[in-house]
Formats: structure tokens, sequence, C-alpha cells
């Protein structure tokens, strides 16, 4: 006897509600237990704070979507049962660009047991957000390239490579040894909104144009407003991290060229994260922002805990992710000592939405096509119409003198020819 997904009369796949908080919790800590990668814990702990988001999430989506475009949840049930869940978030202001968070499935339910079972659920869950989610055109995910079977269900939905991501991690020593080096950097600014366009311009720089095309990022992009803020500062007390960024701005070319964005561990429950941005024609600035945040790091690190007993303890490795096609941040790394963690594969598709017909093609009736090819008004004249309507009529003219003056010249030949003839009036009846 196997199992398989059932039906789709069966199966629902909605939106996240507030009675499946606990069920969602379940499965994310049956999921974290047995994970191995770091970068998915740290998602799948975010997923277990949905109870605490829910209520926030549901404030949100009343208001307009230039506000704020965060993450969405949907649940595949099955008879009162969860069976799987996806997460997935929009990338830009325009929505055009999504990513695929996390997909989550029950493996312990009877349903579920077989492989082929497993893929159908994740298919399901996938086809769901690629047809319901109109906005998107651009789908995005990232996946471990040890992860076989995940890299299958992503093929056999459309997703095809785009890049190859490593993650880094430099030790708190290394860290303590970069945070003792001297930066020298006159020009670190902290970020606002009037920066948007010079980070805008950084963005599209750095990357090849295939993921420039994908990301779609514009210029309020780069820039928060008041709900962004409040949902950002949110975050980081229910996730207990601190978060500080800036750019280097170059004055003679009045443009940025590198940026980075930390976010620290307050308690040293998680490792901390950079993400680094730099002018691929200004490679030697990777070891100054490295020593920058190296020092933040260490100096978060000296206020908060400098009387403990055992500083050690609270001490966390920093994350940074580069890609395939930064060939000098690789080397970089390589060449202080950094460990490479994580080998991740970037992937995307693109979607085409149909448009529904109006009426069923079926039911058209043969008047219906005429009708639509009728015109809608009457022709209105124009000055070519008018010069075809005097061309015609100047036709018509020299076409009946032609016609006059062939009809005299027989006459005249007739008369020409019988010169003796003459009239003569009839014999009888009145003249």
């Amino acid at each position: 006897m196997t199992s398989s997904v059932p039906n789709n009369e069966q199966l629902i796949v909605r939106p996240l509600q507030h009675r499946d908080v606990d069920a969602i919790n379940a499965l994310v800590s049956e999921c974290v237990a047995r994970e191995t990668s770091k970068r998915l814990i740290t998602i799948d702990r975010e997923l277990e704070q949905v109870g605490s988001w829910y209520g926030l999430k549901r404030f949100l989506s009343l208001l307009p979507r230039s506000y704020y475009h965060g993450w969405r949840v949907y649940v595949a049930q099955h008879l009162e049962e969860v069976l799987g869940l996806i997460q997935v978030s929009s990338l830009n202001s325009t929505r055009s660009t999504w990513r695929v968070e996390r997909v989550l499935l029950n493996s312990n339910s009877p349903s579920l047991e077989l492989l082929k079972s497993q893929k159908e659920l994740g298919s399901q869950l996938l086809r769901h957000c690629l047809q319901n989610i109109w906005e998107a055109r651009t789908w995005m995910l990232e996946v471990n390239v040890n992860e076989k079977n995940h890299l299958a269900l992503y093929r056999e939905n459309g997703f095809q490579p785009l890049a190859q991501m490593t993650y880094w991690q430099l030790s708190a020593e290394l860290v303590a040894q970069l945070a003792q080096q001297d930066p020298d950097l006159p020009n670190f600014l902290p970020i606002s909104n009037a920066d948007a366009p010079l980070l805008y311009q950084l963005d599209c720089v750095s990357m090849p144009p295939l993921l420039r095309q994908v990301f779609d990022r514009h210029v309020e992009d780069f820039k928060t407003n008041l709900v962004q803020n409040a949902v950002g500062h949110i975050r980081q007390w229910l996730n207990g991290t601190d978060v500080v960024n800036g750019y280097v701005f170059e004055p003679q070319r009045k443009a940025a060229i590198g940026y980075f964005r930390l976010e620290s561990s307050r308690d040293g429950s998680r490792p901390h994260k950079a993400h680094l941005t730099v002018n691929p024609a200004y490679t030697w600035l990777y070891p100054k922002l490295t020593a920058q945040m190296a020092q933040i790091v260490q100096k978060s690190l000296d206020r908060k805990y400098d009387f403990a007993p055992d500083r050690q303890v609270y001490s966390q490795p920093l994350e940074i992710v580069s890609a395939d096609y930064q060939p000098e941040r690789e080397e970089y790394f390589n060449k202080i000592g950094a460990t490479a963690v994580e080998h991740t594969l970037l992937m995307s598709r693109s979607v085409w939405h149909k448009i529904k017909e109006a009426k069923p093609l079926e039911g058209l009736q043969l008047s219906d096509v005429f009708q639509g090819l009728k015109p809608a008004r009457a022709p209105i004249p124009s000055r070519i119409s008018w010069l075809k309507s005097i061309s015609s009529s100047y036709q018509n003219i020299v076409r009946q003198k032609n016609i006059f003056s062939s009809k005299s010249n027989q006459l005249i030949s007739t008369e020409k020819n019988n010169p003796g003839e003459s009239f003569e009036p009839p014999r009888s009846g009145l003249v």
C-alpha cells in the first residue's frame, strides 16, 4: 500500500490563520532539530515568531501597499491537518520580483511518507504562489547545493540556476584581530533617504546585467518610510539584534563606492550578519570595510560584556556572503583565513499570467464574431477622401467627353462616305 498526496478536492492551500500557529511551531521545531544549515535555522527561528507577528501583519495588510511589503505564509491543509507551508516575500517596491524563503513539509504525516508525495505537495505549494500572486513577474529562491531533493523539486517547477553563493564565517578571534586595524575611511557616512540614488547606482554597478534585471530594484527600494522603520525596530527587538549601516562616498565622482549593513546580536545567541556591496573598481575597500565592521562588533561586545566573567560565551562569528561573480571578495576571505560554511545556488524563473477570456470561445456565435468586426462609428471624411472623390468625378467627365467625341467622329465619317444622299421627307403623314 502506497501513500500519496490527497486529491485536489481534499487538499486546501490557503493563507495563514491564527489557529495554525501551534501546528506551525511544531513543524518548525521539528525541522530545526534535523536542519544542518545555519542559514535555514535562522529563517525557521523567525518563522517560529509568526504568532507574535500575526496581529501586526493583519493590521499592515489594511494599509496601502506602498507603506509595507513583507512576507506571506500559505498553509497546505488536509482534513484539519497541516501538511506543509510555504513562506514568500517581495524583494522590491513594485512587487515584480518575489522570493521563496522556505518550504516546510510535515514528513511525519502518513500522507507524506514517500518522497514522491513530498515532491507533489511541494509542487502544489509552489504552483499556488506562482498562479495567485499576480504582481510577480520573476521568482527567486536559494537552495543548498547538497540538497538534491530540493534542487530536483525546484528544477521540475521551472527554476534555473542564476548564481552560486558562498557563506563565509569569520571567527570571533579573527574579528578581534581585524578590529585592531585602522580602516582609514574619512568619507564613511550614515545612510538616509537622501542617499537612495547613490545606493541605487552602486547596486546597479555591483551586479551583472542578468541579476540586475531579475532583482528589478529602483530608487524607492533604498528608501524607508515610517511604517517600515517601525516594523524594523520591532523585528530587531524580537530577534535581539542591532543594525548599523553606512556607505563610503567618493567626492570626486560624487558616487557611493562601498556599503555595508551589519546586524549584530545583542545576547550572543546567533552569529552576526553583514551585507556588503562594493564597486568592482574599488576592491581595495574590502579590508577597510571588514575592519570597520569588526570594530563595530568589538565595541558592542566591550560595551555590553566588559564585566562578564567569560566574554567568550557571548562571542559570535561574523557571517558574510559572496557570489561567484565577485572573485576579489572570495580571494580576500581566503587570504584572511575565513571559513566557507555553506554553498548555495541562487535560482530564478519568470512567470507570465494568462488573461482570462470574458466569454468562453465555445459559446461564441458567428454573429457575435461579425459584430466585433463592424466599425465602431461612421468614417469621418478626410483630405484623402476628398481627393479621391474629385479624381473620380474628373475621370467620369473625361470618360464622357471621350464617348461624345468618338460618336461625333463616327457621324462625320458616315457623311463623308455618302455625299449624294439627301434628306427626303416621308411620302405620307404630317411633317
